[in-house]
Order: structure tokens, then C-alpha cells, then sequence
């Protein structure tokens, strides 16, 4: 079991918001909280950003939170880019919604903590991370123990 003192890391410095620690670390359950978990052998497939961008757009419309369909979709869709690429493929994506925040959550194959590009402006790749910084109230890492991670990202709804 993942501890503040061992697991959790942000590149802003923050833990994550107290609720989404309980459900992430604690297990309480949420009655926000909706899991999309990629099939191994299409964790590889660009496919999946796609998949997760429909995921993201039918769960919050059934939220009623279509507001914040379009940021949620660019985030998710650059946590599982990342996860394929960097992470040894994409496990699940999360989406856990409290009354004003929503968070995203991609768990990939990986313990190692995403870095954030310094990209160039001829660059092809590099800025994910940066864009979801922008888009967000804060983003960061959990390594709950095994070879897997878990980016979250939490935006106001």
C-alpha cells in the first residue's frame, strides 16, 4: 500500500486533493467513479487515444458534466500517450468526479516518474505534460508498489 511518506509525487509539489487520496490510496468508494481498462494487446495502438477520448465524452455526459468534456478529453488523451509510450502501455483509465473537481487517472506499466519535456519549437513531441499542466488544478504521480504508476489529473467542473 502506497504511503504519502513513499508513494505520491507532483510536479507542483502538491499532494493530490484529500478526497482523491482517499479513493486512490484509501479505496472509499465514490459515486463518481468510472473505469475504461485497455485490453493488452491494444495497449500499444494509437487506437487508444481515440477510445479514451469517447470514454471521456460518454462518461461525463452522463455526469452531466459536458463543460468540462474537451479539457478532460486533451488530458486524457496525453496521459495515455504517455502510458503507451513511456510507460510500457496504458492499464486503465479513471475518471472519479467529487462536487467541483474531476480527476483523470491513467495507470501504465511503469514505476517511473513522467518528466516534462523540454521541447523545442521544431520538436514533434515534448509538451503533453506542459498542456496538461495548463489545463489543470494540479497533476502529479502515485507509485501504489509493483512495476505500475498512476498520473492523475484533477480540473474544475
Amino acid at each position: 500500500m502506497t504511503t504519502f511518506d513513499a508513494g505520491p509525487q507532483t510536479t507542483s509539489g502538491l499532494r493530490p486533493p484529500g478526497w482523491l487520496a482517499a479513493v486512490l490510496i484509501e479505496g472509499r468508494p465514490l459515486e463518481r467513479d468510472h473505469r475504461f481498462g485497455f485490453h493488452e494487446l491494444s495497449t500499444f495502438e494509437p487506437g487508444c487515444v481515440s477510445v479514451a477520448r469517447r470514454f471521456v465524452d460518454q462518461t461525463l455526459g452522463s455526469w452531466g458534466a459536458e463543460r468540462a468534456v474537451f479539457d478532460a478529453q486533451l488530458i486524457a488523451s496525453e496521459l495515455v500517450t504517455n502510458a503507451m509510450r513511456h510507460g510500457g502501455g496504458a492499464i486503465d483509465l479513471r475518471l472519479l468526479m467529487d462536487r467541483t473537481e474531476l480527476a483523470c487517472v491513467v495507470s501504465d506499466h511503469s514505476p517511473a516518474a513522467p518528466i516534462t519535456g523540454e521541447a523545442d519549437v521544431f520538436a514533434e513531441y515534448g509538451r503533453g505534460l506542459r498542456l496538461v499542466g495548463a489545463l489543470c488544478r494540479a497533476w502529479g504521480w502515485l507509485t501504489p508498489g509493483g512495476a505500475r504508476k498512476l498520473v492523475w489529473a484533477v480540473l474544475a467542473v
